[in-house]
This record gives C-alpha cells, sequence and structure tokens, in this order.
C-alpha cells in the first residue's frame, strides 16, 4: 500500500508518523496507512470515503478508515483512485 500511496502524491510530500499511524504530508496530511494482524487500513479521510461509498460496498468501513483483509489481494485500482481524490481535494484547499 506504501508504494502506491508513494506514486500517487507529490514529490515534495513527506512520510512522517501522525496519530501513531504512517503518513504522507503536504499541505497537510494527505493520508494515513496502517498494518494489523487481519486488515491492512486507509484512512483518507471521512469526505473521500463518502465520496467513494458505492465503491466500497464489501470492505469494512468507519466514518474515517477503510479496511481491507489481508486474505484477499489489494484493490489497487480503488486504492488510487481514493489517494487521487484526496490529493486534488487538498490541492483545491491551496491558497
Amino acid at each position: 500500500m506504501r508504494a502506491v500511496i508513494r506514486s500517487l502524491v507529490p514529490r515534495q510530500a513527506t512520510e512522517t508518523i501522525s496519530y501513531g499511524m504512517p503518513a504522507f504530508k503536504h499541505n497537510g496530511i494527505m493520508v494515513w496507512f496502517a498494518a494489523f494482524s487481519d486488515h491492512c487500513s486507509l484512512f483518507p479521510t471521512a469526505s473521500i470515503i463518502a465520496k467513494f461509498k458505492s465503491q466500497l460496498k464489501g470492505f469494512s468501513t468507519s466514518k474515517g478508515t477503510i479496511h481491507f483483509p489481508l486474505d484477499k489481494p489489494l484493490p489497487i485500482p480503488l486504492i488510487k483512485r481514493i489517494v487521487k481524490a484526496r490529493v486534488t481535494q487538498l490541492q483545491k484547499r491551496r491558497p
């Protein structure tokens, strides 16, 4: 997941730890991600999850988190669309 995210965020984005999780930062935190014993999580913010609600059926979600089970391949095309949407969202906020 890290490599997919890295390939989509601006080159100037830096890796950081925020709320105890790895994240990419550029003009604010872009996305957080983490691995757990039974899933990987992507934290793209609640507004992005709401935008992709119909595409996330079949995945466990909460207000700001998407869980991807470890026993299935990561949905790379979906993750790319989500990360791109978050990058675009942050770029629109820039003054």
